[in-house]
C-alpha cells in the first residue's frame, strides 16, 4: 500500500498491513461438521491456524472458541463467517456483539453469504458500517416479529384444540379397581412399597401423587 493515508477507522496504513483475517465456524453439536463452513473459509482465503470452531448452540454467546478469537482480534483485523445464523440465533446479542467489535475494536466482519453485511465497504467513510448495523437491525426485528408471531399462533392453536376438547400432556394412566385396597396394605406393612408400586401398575411418581391427591 502507498503513502502514509489513513483507513476508515483512522489506523494508519502500516496498521492495515499487519492486520490479520480470522474465521469463525459453529454447528449446534458435536454430531455436525463444519467442512462446508470451513471450505468457504478457506477459499475467502483465512489460514486454518486463524479459525476458530464452536460446537454448541448459538442461543448466546457464551461460547470458547468465539471468546477466545474476540479476545485475540485488534484494531484493522477482520472476521469472517460463512452466514449470520453460525454468528448466533439471539438477534439483540448478535447486535451487542457487532457493535462491541466494529465500534469499540475496529474491527471489520465478512458475513459471507449476505454481500451487504460486510462493513470493508466504504473505505473513506462509515457507509460500510452504516448500512451493515442498518441490516442487522431489520434482520432483529424480523426475528423478533416472527418469535412474537409464532408465539401468538401456537397460544391460538391451544385454546382452538382446547375448545376442541383435546387434552394436552400425556394420558393419565387408570388406576386399578383396588388402589386404595392396595395402599392399605402397604400403610399398615403388609407388603413393602415397590410390591405396592408394582401391583398398581404406576411408575413411583405417579403411585405417591395418587396416593396424595386421594388423600390415602
Amino acid at each position: 500500500m502507498k503513502g502514509g493515508g489513513s483507513s476508515r477507522n483512522g489506523f494508519s496504513c502500516e496498521t492495515e498491513m499487519k492486520a490479520t483475517t480470522y474465521g469463525y465456524a459453529r454447528v449446534s453439536s458435536k454430531e455436525q461438521n463444519t467442512d462446508r463452513q470451513m471450505d468457504a473459509l478457506r477459499n475467502f482465503p483465512v489460514s486454518d491456524r486463524n479459525i476458530f470452531v464452536d460446537k454448541q448452540s448459538g442461543k448466546d454467546f457464551c461460547r470458547p472458541a468465539w471468546k477466545k478469537m474476540v479476545k485475540k482480534v485488534g484494531a484493522g483485523d477482520t472476521i469472517v463467517i460463512h452466514s449470520i445464523d453460525r454468528l448466533g440465533r439471539n438477534y439483540d446479542e448478535i447486535l451487542d456483539q457487532w457493535r462491541m467489535l466494529t465500534r469499540d475494536k475496529h474491527v471489520d466482519i465478512v458475513i459471507m453469504d449476505m454481500p451487504l453485511l460486510d462493513t470493508r465497504k466504504g473505505t473513506n467513510d462509515l457507509t460500510g458500517l452504516f448500512i451493515s448495523d442498518l441490516v442487522l437491525q431489520i434482520l432483529s426485528y424480523v426475528a423478533e416479529n416472527e418469535r412474537n408471531n409464532i408465539r401468538q399462533r401456537q397460544a391460538e392453536g391451544i385454546e382452538a384444540a382446547q375448545k376442541r376438547g383435546v387434552q394436552f400432556g400425556r394420558p393419565r394412566k387408570e388406576l386399578p379397581e383396588d388402589f386404595e385396597e392396595i395402599v392399605g396394605r402397604w400403610r399398615s406393612k403388609a407388603i413393602k412399597l415397590d410390591e405396592a408400586i408394582a401391583l398398581s401398575g404406576l411408575s413411583r411418581t405417579c403411585f405417591f401423587k395418587n396416593v396424595r391427591e386421594k388423600k390415602l
